[in-house]
């Protein structure tokens, strides 16, 4: 049976990676982007998604965004929360601004898509809820308490709602990549670069793939018994027991 997938920042990076990995397996794929209209439609044109404009962090766009794609699609059955912004500064120089926008997009942006599509996945029963943290959100980084707030957040959150849903078939799952090769790593220099491929054992930067990867299984039919679970996708740079 064909699913319906809805992956949010969508239309580029990891997410892009993602709703084509859910494309291939099947699954009709809808995106919501905030910005770069030439890229949302070269995802309707070439890959066949259906894209939405819709600001995560805007509770009602997000009911007006989930009501369109699932009377176009069908009931969300796979919600990915990708969407994700920095404001790097250290909290010193930190301005309330950079920190609220951070935490309105990345932590209350997966709730006011979340609290979407639960219930109805929960009368279902079925639903894979696959949400996008960072190994800043496991191990923190020199600049950036707004961001490793936001994604440590992000793991508190998919463990609580792993409880809640898995009575009724609902899994809830956490990945947390390292440093992949997308185009916020397009501002770091060389050297900067070099530095951080020393620290990860694998040697290389992560690609866009290797996250899709994980997330196709986790929205699989095979995936049912795994749930509450933060799954490491960064080359060994950082590893947890």
């Amino acid at each position: 049976m064909s699913r319906t997938a809805l992956v949010s920042g969508g239309t580029r990076g990891i997410g892009l990676a993602i709703a084509r990995a859910l494309k291939a397996r099947g699954a009709k794929v809808a995106v919501l982007y905030v910005a770069r209209e030439e890229e949302a439609q070269r995802c309707r044109e070439a890959d066949g998604f259906r894209a939405v404009r819709c600001d995560v962090g805007d509770f009602a766009q997000c009911g007006t965004a989930v009501k369109a794609i699932e009377t176009d699609l069908g009931p969300v059955d796979i919600l990915v929360n990708n969407a994700g912004i920095t404001r790097d500064a250290t909290l010193h120089h930190m301005t309330p601004e950079a920190w609220n926008e951070v935490i309105r997009v990345n932590l209350t942006g997966m709730f006011n898509l979340t609290r979407q599509v639960t219930d109805g996945m929960r009368k279902r029963g079925f639903g894979r809820i696959i949400n996008i943290s960072s190994v800043n959100g496991q191990r923190g980084q020199f600049g950036q308490t707004n961001y490793a707030a936001s994604k440590a957040g992000v793991i508190g959150f998919t463990k609580a709602l792993a409880l809640e849903g898995a009575w009724a078939g609902v899994t809830v799952n956490a990945i947390a990549p390292g440093y992949i090769h997308t185009e916020m790593l397009s501002t770091l220099t060389p050297d900067l670069l070099d530095g951080i491929k020393a620290t990860i054992p694998i040697g290389r930067l992560g690609e866009p793939q290797d996250v899709a990867a994980c997330a196709a299984y986790l929205a699989s039919e095979e995936a049912g018994y795994v749930t509450g679970a933060t799954f490491a996708v960064n080359g060994g740079q950082y590893m947890m027991g």
